[in-house]
């Protein structure tokens, strides 16, 4: 089948469906069929219109097999950044997509587009996995900071940037257009929330100096809608209080933090049975939700997560729609038996829009 044909059989179906939603004719919907089938035949291609770019997006969302926090696809904000040209623009896109989501704590779901792929020339590329993420350093000592940011560290080194050596350097943007070599771009430093991380009843634990960063901006993913591909669109919803209290703080390969809670407590850590790796990751995850509550920025635990899910399975059974999910995923990292879902099926049928992990493409 010639590439154009596979572009016109991904288009009719979005087509349908997105105008079917969006409540249009079937007039509408077959002369935008017509002018799409007439742009693939002469040019090779076809643009998406500023409505179905922003309701494609919006589906691309609800169509996240491993997403929680579905029920809010129709909030999501979409900024059209295909006309940027340079690397300067994208990086005020980006500034701006930050901004935008951040909202001074009441984070707001965001999606910025960026140009889609034609050919590998005009390609745009975020290098970063998240708009905002700390930086990890081999150390004689081990990896000081973000383990899971030394590739992306070591870039940015190469590029010029030392970061002042904490456990928590914010890294800069690093972008590229087509062929052209990678540009850096630091991050204004008011644009980043940050949270500082104390519990409510250990005092204990601001000795650990823990912080996070208010808003999760996922960068390593493209965005396919109508068989057009956006290389760069980089979205955010809010925190799950279990992503970074059970994920990000708690896992090994990242900032390992459980011995160390547990050591604050005062747990017993020689045995297993004592189950002090679980009290200390309670612990680590009621200090985050609280730390997040307290200084006024958006967060949900994993329980009214899961009952928002609830919500999204209902209101899609109404309209006729089937909930795809990918089960592991959508299990919440700390006491999953205590939801729904984990004693659901859910079958993993991938649905277009949708996101893609670049090496996945």
């Amino acid at each position: 089948m010639k590439v154009q044909d596979q572009l016109l059989e991904k288009a009719v179906p979005f087509i349908k469906e997105c105008y079917n939603e969006l409540g249009k004719s079937s007039t509408e919907i077959e002369s935008r069929l017509a002018e799409i089938t007439q742009a693939i035949r002469y040019k090779g291609y076809y643009e998406h219109t500023l409505q179905e770019l922003e309701h494609g997006a919006k589906m691309a969302w609800r169509n996240s097999n491993r997403c929680i926090g579905r029920l809010f696809w129709e909030t999501l904000t979409i900024h059209d950044a295909r006309q940027i040209e340079t690397e300067e623009q994208m990086a005020e896109a980006l500034f701006r997509h930050i901004a935008t989501a951040t909202n001074g704590g009441k984070i707001r779901p965001v999606i910025t587009v960026f140009p889609p792929t034609r050919n590998s020339a005009q390609g745009v590329i975020i290098h970063n996995d998240q708009l905002v993420r700390y930086a990890g350093y081999e150390t004689e000592n081990g990896i000081l900071g973000d383990p899971a940011s030394l590739k992306i560290t070591t870039l940015c080194q190469s590029l010029g940037w030392q970061g002042a050596g904490t456990p928590y350097d914010v890294l800069p943007l690093v972008v590229q257009i087509g062929h052209r070599p990678p540009k850096l771009f630091e991050i204004p430093g008011e644009l980043v929330l940050e949270v500082d991380i104390r519990h409510p009843d250990i005092a204990a634990f601001e000795n650990l100096h823990l912080k996070w960063y208010a808003v999760p901006i996922v960068s390593n993913m493209y965005l396919e809608i109508g068989g057009i591909s956006y290389p760069a669109a980089p979205f955010n919803g809010w925190y799950m209080g279990t992503e970074i209290g059970a994920r990000n703080f708690a896992d090994e390969a990242r900032y390992n933090m459980l011995p160390r809670v547990a050591s604050i407590m005062g747990l017993d850590t020689r045995r297993e049975a004592s189950l002090w790796r679980d009290k200390a990751l309670v612990e680590l995850n009621v200090a985050v939700l609280h730390s997040f509550q307290q200084q006024g920025v958006a967060i949900v635990d994993h329980h009214t997560a899961a009952r928002q899910f609830k919500r999204f399975e209902e209101k899609e059974e109404k309209v006729g729609r089937d909930v795809t999910g990918d089960w592991p995923w959508l299990i919440p990292p700390l006491s999953p038996a205590t939801t729904h879902i984990f004693h659901n099926h859910y079958s993993n049928e991938v649905k277009l829009p949708n996101f893609f992990y670049r090496h996945e493409g």
